[in-house]
């Protein structure tokens, strides 16, 4: 597969993008979490590269294998907290809306284990990584290349 266009080639965009990851990562949300949160919406739209940069992010920052393999499974996966629980499931139903809208009991459930600052940068970073998953699987950006620490 051949990269189609590169991103940066309009750096306005991208700058601005870029400020509003900056901003989450300045939000008090875990970067653990972050990179866990930013691996599973790509898993849900199936975009190989922001998956080989956030399962090497997440690894970088001490994350387990057994908690990256088992992401895609967390519901019955005993080794996430609940806090991390209510995270996950509020990136998947904002990242899949399917349904047209975002179910109550997912916020409410997000509410009990993030303050309002939280659930707004959480709400960001599904946002934003949405936007990168859709920009870097139609530019066709190449997996396997990513070294941990040199973006997101």
């Amino acid at each position: 597969m051949t990269t189609r266009f590169n991103l940066t080639a309009a750096p306005e965009p991208y700058r601005a993008l870029a400020g509003i990851e900056a901003w989450i990562k300045k939000s008090g949300i875990e970067s653990g979490l972050l990179h866990m949160l930013k691996l599973r919406a790509s898993q849900i739209n199936g975009c190989a590269y922001c998956i080989d940069m956030h399962w090497k992010d997440a690894k970088a920052a001490g994350e387990s294998d057994q908690r990256l393999y088992g992401l895609d499974a967390w519901e019955e996966s005993p080794y996430y907290t609940d806090r991390e629980r209510a995270a996950i499931e509020w990136i998947e139903v904002v990242t899949d809306l399917h349904d047209g809208h975002v179910p109550d009991e997912a916020y409410e459930e997000l509410k009990k284990h993030f303050n309002e600052q939280e659930v707004i940068a959480l709400t960001w970073a599904v946002a934003t990584i949405n936007a990168w998953n859709r920009l870097a699987i139609s530019s066709r950006a190449e997996p396997g290349h990513y070294k941990s620490g040199t973006q997101g």
